[in-house]
């Protein structure tokens, strides 16, 4: 996927005003990490992003990868799932819609849904117990019709 530059503008100013107010370094490795997460589709791991960024000849170390991503994740540029056992995945999340997630149990094939339906629920719960939900994560487990998984017997 092609990076979106009006986005990529947005996340970098948002990820600027972060680091002046912590007081950290505004590093070329971490805004390459932040410009390569914006231009991937899906979800990704830090080794992936890791070997992506040496790929292209980006000279950073896995602890600036794990080190900016924390970094992304304080600012809400960035998601973090644990997929059951799996290692943790992350994917982009300034600009993009809610949604939840549907694991395969058997092949571990990760989609992505949205109902509007759940919205209603967030909405309702918030206002029966006067709370303000920032955000909400749904993870349901199933295995794949045999005929769609990944790891069906032959």
């Amino acid at each position: 996927m092609a990076l979106n530059p009006k986005l990529y503008d947005e996340v970098t100013r948002i990820f600027t005003a972060y680091l002046e107010k912590k007081e950290l370094r505004r590093t070329s490795e971490r805004y390459a990490i932040l410009e390569e997460i914006y231009s991937l589709t899906g979800h990704f791991d830090v080794e992936s992003l890791y070997i992506r960024m040496k790929n292209k000849s980006y000279r950073v170390s896995r602890a600036t990868v794990y080190n900016t991503l924390d970094l992304l994740l304080e600012c809400d540029l960035v998601s973090k799932h644990q997929f059951g056992q799996n290692l943790a995945q992350y994917e982009k999340s300034y600009g993009y819609k809610q949604h939840d997630h549907l694991i395969c149990t058997d092949c571990n094939k990760v989609m992505e849904f949205c109902d509007p339906r759940i919205q209603n629920i967030q909405n309702t719960v918030e206002e029966l117990l006067h709370f303000n939900v920032m955000h909400h994560s749904l993870i349901l487990y199933a295995t794949c019709k045999k005929e769609n998984c990944e790891n069906k017997l032959s």
